[in-house]
Formats: structure tokens, C-alpha cells, sequence
């Protein structure tokens, strides 16, 4: 029985394994575009990023990540997709050049796996900014619940500790096995989460590991 169980687990994580892979169609989009040299530029550079830091320890290989990352312009969903709050998949934003909160963040998570980080240390944290009104996402570092997870902001080049991060107030975190409502020191208990009419993680999940989009 335990190697069977053993087995399922060895088969679910080569399911869902993670690879920064362009299809025929990426490639029809990229020569099609007017800013096909940036693009391919962009890619480059993407690809010299993640050989340089493979090996790196964990907090410069965040660091680079985050930094690298924050470098794509931002734009908000109306404007770049003609969609409200649309999730792209990391070769979407690598190859528009464009995105939001929740695309950085995407993307940041994504290179994260590619370079050896296992998902279950990840958690994307639906976060209030102090002053300002609507929800903001980011992406935190941890390994244990008890303790202030790093975070990766796209309105920052610095990872430091949650708990230093004063301006963002936590409302859940949440990953592919799991969810957590969290304060900027801990996580507190997991939740179930209410995505309402339209589950976009799933949804995007599935555009990642299923369709290769």
C-alpha cells in the first residue's frame, strides 16, 4: 500500500510539473507582432535570468526572481486585455510585456518552480494597501506557518519579511494544495475560499498545466 501511495504522488507531481515551454501558436504571435525584437529580447534575457540563478541560494534566487520580474511594465486589465481582473499565464505576460498585480505575481511563482522552489513553500496573499482602495496581490516565501513569510511585490524591489511590511494588510493566502487566512506574522488557520462565479485559479491552472497556453 505504501508504494502505491508512493507512486500516485510520483505520477500527480509529474502531472503537474512546470515547464516555460513556447508552442506553435506562441510562436505565430511573437513573428506576428510589431514588437517582435522586444519580445525576443524579453525572452532572452527571461531564459539568461533562470540559468544565472539556478544555483543560487534561496534568498538571491527570490531576490533576482522578484527583481526580473518587476521589470515588465504594468498595466491594468482593462487596458492591456479588454477583460476585468483577467489572470495571464507567465508566457502571456512574458510575451506582452504587460500585466497587473496578479500577473507579476503568476509569473513570479511559475519561474519560482521551474528553478527548484517546491510549490508547497509558495502562497499567493490577496493583500488591502493602507490608503488606497481595492485589493492587491503578491507572492510570499515560506517554509514555516508559524513565522513572517518573505514577500515578492511587484511594488518592490526589496524581499523582507511580511511582518516589515507595513503598508499591506493580509486577508488569505493561497496555493495549490492549500488556503490560509494570515496575519503580516503568521499564517492562522486555513479557509475555504468563495472565487464566486468564476474560479480563475483553476482556471488559469489549468491553462498552465493542461493547455500549455
Amino acid at each position: 500500500m505504501k508504494q502505491l501511495i508512493i507512486l500516485i504522488l510520483l505520477i500527480s507531481n509529474s502531472l503537474f510539473a512546470y515547464e516555460f515551454k513556447l508552442n506553435s501558436k506562441d510562436y505565430k504571435t511573437i513573428n506576428n507582432s510589431p514588437k517582435k525584437s522586444f519580445i525576443e529580447k524579453r525572452l532572452e534575457k527571461y531564459n539568461e535570468l533562470k540559468i544565472k540563478v539556478k544555483d543560487y541560494d534561496l534568498i538571491r534566487k527570490l531576490s533576482h526572481t522578484n527583481s526580473f520580474i518587476n521589470k515588465i511594465l504594468p498595466q491594468f486589465d482593462n487596458k492591456s486585455s479588454g477583460i476585468d481582473d483577467y489572470w495571464a499565464t507567465p508566457k502571456e505576460f512574458l510575451i506582452n510585456g504587460h500585466g497587473d498585480c496578479e500577473d507579476y505575481a503568476i509569473a513570479k511563482y511559475f519561474t519560482l518552480l521551474e528553478l527548484g522552489i517546491k510549490k508547497e513553500n509558495l502562497y499567493f496573499a490577496v493583500v488591502d494597501i493602507k490608503a488606497n482602495r481595492g485589493s492587491h496581490m503578491i507572492l510570499l516565501y515560506s517554509e514555516n506557518k508559524n513565522e513572517s513569510p518573505l514577500v515578492m511585490d511587484n511594488l518592490s524591489s526589496v524581499v523582507i519579511p511580511f511582518s516589515k511590511r507595513v503598508d499591506l494588510t493580509p486577508r488569505f493566502a493561497f496555493n495549490e494544495i492549500d488556503s490560509y487566512s494570515l496575519t503580516n506574522d503568521k499564517f492562522i488557520k486555513k479557509i475555504t475560499i468563495n472565487w464566486g462565479k468564476e474560479n480563475k485559479w483553476e482556471k488559469l491552472l489549468n491553462r498552465v498545466y493542461t493547455l500549455n497556453e
